[in-house]
């Protein structure tokens, strides 16, 4: 059980799991398309876009 008093407390609940699987798999389908597609200017955007969904969707105040 994490301490209450713990700065990472939200990391600890199910809703926030539940949106790291979310990300997981959301990189997942990006590292295929950029494995499919081996190309400069797909995969630079793509994971720029990618890291920012993924920040978007942890966002702590989401």
């Amino acid at each position: 059980m994490p301490d209450p008093g713990d700065a990472h407390t939200r990391r600890y609940t199910r809703r926030y799991r539940h949106k790291r699987s979310w990300v997981k798999n959301l990189w997942i389908a990006a590292g295929v398309l950029m494995f499919c597609f081996p190309l400069l200017p797909f995969v630079l955007p793509l994971g720029l876009l990618t890291s920012f969904i993924s920040f978007a969707i942890l966002d702590e105040t989401a």
